[in-house]
């Protein structure tokens, strides 16, 4: 039964998301997250196929661009080659160890740049849907955004600033190098910041007075232009880290040969972008909706209650848009990164972080599970969502059942004695699971679980609008069947081929999945466009849901430190990878647990900052309002 009922019907009549109505969006901010899901897919898509077909013309070039000789028959590099460095070329300030204060500067530094650069982007997309639908809700909700953002900014700059410090200070000779190298990408690089921030800042407090006709327009293109200058930044960055692990565009001992174009587009470059670009899709929607849950809690009044409510959903909207794609992402830059050095992917896989890779298993896995448990709640605020609560007890047995096969290890820690009691260093009966085309398999149908439960959010509570609504419906039941059944049937018939044909079957999973739910979501869409809907009870959510978005927001972080440290750690004993040794003290990758205790440390002094960037939010209202008053 449809529920329209008037604004006096509802306690929130007066609230800017009432009790009986979703968003007047809706159906576009709908159409809007297809889309993104579409050009992610794409990206991804392309760059794969792209990156992979010239990746041979590619190497072949830049061997020959490297060994070009000069007049006397010989290379001639533009450039000196790297230092050679003793234990003494590296001074100490203050008695800190050098690795690990360079370490959680970098990282605290890392941290607020994904969120400061994530944020704009899915503001950007809030704004635009408040244009086009009149409704300045989507509007007010993408001004509170990226005002959270503003001393994320702040951060972002001072701690970049002391990280170059503490370059210059604690490894000078590999400062010089790199500044000599990357000196163009560096005038380039201030430029934009400087564009960036004024953008920013005339973006945010120029949103009222560009808030009319053309010139709303005009503040939108501000936004534009703050992205734009921000994804510039992300992939100048990326192009430091990408030469240190695989560098390009030098000589074998590290000499400059003078086209910084080579040296920026190394093999890893591409991956890179596209795997920090969406990630810090995810990260910001994550840390936008911890931000939500903590105002939620705080709350006092039922208004405001649903205010963060809707901000919490579409937060976590986000996060999942995001999540979706990631592991795609990060499938492509392992297959570069063992293009590129099977030592290296060796090393990354099969070596000292393999398993870091069940600890990343399991952060993924609570991820997965945060994300899912917060969309099964959320559909008790929408009338008529209590239908799915079979489809949602299935989708938690598939989920925690691929999660347990995710985290499965290949291989045990064990003594020589389990071993020989075992009868080898594979389980008899876990060991299947522990091989890629189990866990290809299982992340795969983990992804189109969760986007099942973002599906059944959306038609939540809605009667379809079309004559075709039963085929539709059973249009949509049959892509994920047939999907799924592909995807487990490709897996299966891994473990028949050899390894290096194995590999190759991620492709096509990937395809499926991408498929149904670009498919699934267009059929959706036109399905319920328009449809009349039940009520939905914003702010009705119960208070431990809160907690599931901050473990999004902490999950997340901890992930990506750990990934840092796998980034760097791969690199071994090497400042830039086979070409500029590192003779410090520290030239030796750090144990798990020794890494996994700074990480936490890191982790833990962000969310700090974080939760004093809220408490500095939540107090500049309590001025206002007193103001006001």
């Amino acid at each position: 039964m449809s529920n329209r009922g008037d604004a006096g019907n509802s306690i929130m009549a007066n609230s800017p998301i009432p009790l009986h109505r979703r968003p007047a969006g809706e159906c576009l901010s709908s159409l809007f997250a297809s889309l993104v899901i579409c050009l992610l897919a794409a990206l991804f898509l392309v760059s794969f196929s792209a990156r992979s077909a010239s990746a041979e013309k590619s190497a072949a070039s830049q061997t020959h661009e490297q060994a070009q000789p000069g007049e006397n028959g010989k290379v001639a590099p533009a450039g000196e080659p790297a230092p050679k460095l003793t234990g003494k070329s590296y001074p100490s300030l203050w008695g800190l160890n050098s690795r690990v204060t360079v370490w959680i500067v970098a990282q605290l530094h890392l941290f607020f740049a994904a969120f400061v650069l994530g944020v704009p982007i899915f503001v950007l997309v809030i704004e635009l849907i408040g244009v086009l639908t009149g409704d300045k809700r989507y509007d007010d909700m993408a001004r509170e955004f990226i005002k959270i953002s503003l001393v994320a900014f702040s951060f972002t700059a001072t701690l970049g600033g002391l990280l170059l410090f503490l370059l210059i200070a604690l490894y000078p000779d590999f400062t010089v190098y790199s500044l000599k190298i990357f000196k163009p990408v560096m005038i380039v690089y201030a430029i934009l910041f400087f564009v960036e921030s004024v953008s920013l800042y005339i973006y945010y407090y120029g949103w009222d007075a560009l808030s009319q006709g053309f010139w709303k327009w005009a503040h939108l293109t501000i936004g534009l232009l703050l992205n734009a200058a921000g994804m510039t930044l992300m992939t100048l960055s990326n192009s430091w880290a990408t030469f240190m692990m695989a560098p390009s565009g030098v000589t074998p001992d590290g000499a400059y040969l003078g086209d910084i174009w080579a040296v920026i587009h190394g093999p890893l470059w591409n991956p890179v972008n596209l795997h920090r670009f969406i990630a810090n899709i995810a990260y910001g929607g994550s840390i936008v909706g911890a931000y939500a849950a903590y105002k939620f809690l705080v709350s006092k009044t039922d208004v405001e209650k649903a205010h963060y409510d809707w901000m919490g959903y579409t937060a976590n909207v986000i996060a999942v848009a995001g999540l979706l794609p990631l592991p795609f992402a990060g499938y492509w830059l392992t297959k570069e990164i063992y293009t590129y050095s099977q030592q290296m992917g060796i090393t990354l896989m099969g070596g000292i972080f393999a398993w870091l890779f069940i600890i990343q298993a399991l952060l993924i896995g609570s991820v997965f599970i945060g994300a899912n448990y917060y969309l099964w709640i959320s559909l008790g605020r929408v009338t008529g969502g209590g239908k799915y609560r079979t489809a949602v007890k299935i989708m938690g047995v598939v989920l925690v059942s691929c999660f347990l096969v995710w985290f499965t290890p290949h291989t045990m820690v064990m003594t020589g004695a389990e071993i020989k009691e075992l009868g080898g260093a594979h389980h008899p009966v876990l060991g299947v699971f522990g091989v890629m085309s189990a866990k290809n398999t299982a992340v795969n149908i983990m992804i189109l679980t969760t986007f099942m439960a973002f599906l059944l959010i959306q038609r939540a509570g809605k009667t379809p609008s079309v004559s075709w609504g039963r085929a539709g419906n059973t249009a949509i039941v049959a892509l994920f069947t047939a999907g799924a059944a592909n995807i487990i049937a490709l897996g299966v018939y891994g473990y028949f081929i050899p390894a290096n044909v194995r590999i190759g079957l991620s492709v096509p999973q990937v395809f499926t999945t991408l498929a149904v739910m670009v498919l699934a979501m267009a059929i959706n869409i036109l399905m319920h466009c328009g449809a009349a809907s039940e009520e939905t009870r914003w702010g009705k959510m119960p208070a431990w849901s809160q907690y599931a978005l901050f473990l999004l927001a902490i999950s997340f972080t901890w992930l990506m430190g750990l990934m840092g440290y796998v980034r760097s750690g791969i690199r071994q004993h090497w400042h830039v990878y086979t070409v500029f040794r590192d003779y410090s003290a520290d030239a030796y990758t750090p144990t798990l647990g020794y890494a996994a205790k700074i990480v936490s440390l890191t982790t833990l002094i962000f969310m700090a900052m974080v939760i004093f960037i809220f408490w500095l939010d939540g107090l500049s209202k309590k001025k206002h309002s007193g103001k006001q008053s």
